[in-house]
């Protein structure tokens, strides 16, 4: 087992004054590994950045256009939103055309993560709902494919065909089985896998024809391009899925997932990247995220969407950036 290695390093002046030590797997659609930092076998639950990988069996059982989803919808079953109107008003409408509504899902309530929207609903007296859950997109996709399956009410359970067919997908992709499951924050399963597993995931989904083909190849570069037509709709505005996708065009797709986790699909260049920041540093993923995909030719390091988080700023109480995150000199990943 290789230990994890320095990725983000925080700088106050000339003062290296922490590391966020992670691991990092850059895979092709054969699964070979073309690059990585720390261990490839280092197990981890990737939480929500496999929400493309969950959403497949709703695609692939035709579920989703018996259902009549468009492209926003396929979005948002891989979301983690910001709980914005445009987000909760879609979710809404989308379990009101199922003839559901927000008593049926099960990812519990969760407060707008937006600042303005909370803001309005305490002033509007509004208590937090579960549309406005960040994954309540995945959740009405599952509530979609358990229509089509004939599953009961409680969708979460991990023996419900749901959640089969959900982990069935997972372990197909990433080739990755019995490292088990553990409930994520909405409480769905959230089943493990290696780095170098979700990577050839990723990169599998990157180029789906050649590399899963027919009805399952199809069904995931729906998805991905799904994402990639509308990143407002898998995060949020202003949030790091969005940017990244927005900076890198060419149908690329960016997964973000709770404890330091980020994937990425990389259509032009045929690759799939997985890291972990073992801290679990959102700021510290982002960081590596954006240095990986300056990497390896699927965005600029000019780019000021890819800027901010590759050199981002941390802003003493006077605004004055008097320290900052950059990819750590020993990695190799500074442009």
């Amino acid at each position: 087992m290789t230990d994890a290695v320095p990725l983000v390093e925080v700088w106050r002046g000339a003062f290296v004054e922490g590391l966020h030590r992670g691991h990092a797997v850059v895979c092709d659609p054969g699964g070979q590994v073309v690059e990585a930092w720390g261990d490839p076998a280092r197990v981890t639950l990737p939480r929500s950045a496999v929400k493309m990988i969950q959403a497949l069996p709703l695609v692939e059982s035709g579920a989703a256009d018996a259902a009549g989803l468009g492209t926003e919808q396929l979005a948002l079953s891989c979301a983690s939103h910001s709980g914005a109107p445009m987000h909760v008003d879609r979710v809404r409408a989308w379990l009101a055309g199922l003839g559901l509504g927000e008593a049926d899902l099960r990812c519990g309530p969760q407060p707008s993560g937006m600042e303005a929207e909370r803001e309005r609903m305490i002033r509007a007296g509004e208590a937090p709902d579960q549309c406005r859950n960040n994954c309540s997109g995945k959740h009405s996709g599952f509530l979609t494919l358990s229509r089509r399956l004939g599953g009961g009410p409680d969708y979460i359970d991990p023996d419900h065909p749901v959640q089969r067919a959900a982990q069935a997908a997972m372990e197909a992709l990433t080739d990755d089985v019995g490292f088990g499951h553990a409930v994520d924050g909405c409480s769905a399963p959230n089943f493990a896998a290696t780095l170098h597993g979700l990577a050839r995931a990723m990169a599998r989904l990157a180029r789906p024809r050649d590399a899963l083909g027919g009805v399952r190849g199809a069904a995931a570069e729906r998805l991905t391009r799904a994402m990639a037509a509308h990143p407002e709709l898998v995060s949020g505005e202003g949030r790091a899925c969005a940017a990244f996708m927005r900076a890198c065009g060419g149908g690329t797709a960016v997964k973000t997932g709770a404890e330091g986790v980020f994937c990425a699909i990389l259509p032009v260049q045929g690759l799939g990247i997985a890291l972990k920041i073992e801290d679990g540093a959102t700021r510290a993923s982002e960081c590596a995220m954006a240095a990986l995909l300056v990497r390896h030719g699927a965005a600029s390091a000019e780019d000021p969407r890819i800027a901010a988080r590759l050199h981002a700023a941390l802003p003493n109480r006077r605004g004055l950036r008097v320290a900052g995150l950059r990819p750590a000199a020993s990695s190799g990943l500074t442009p």
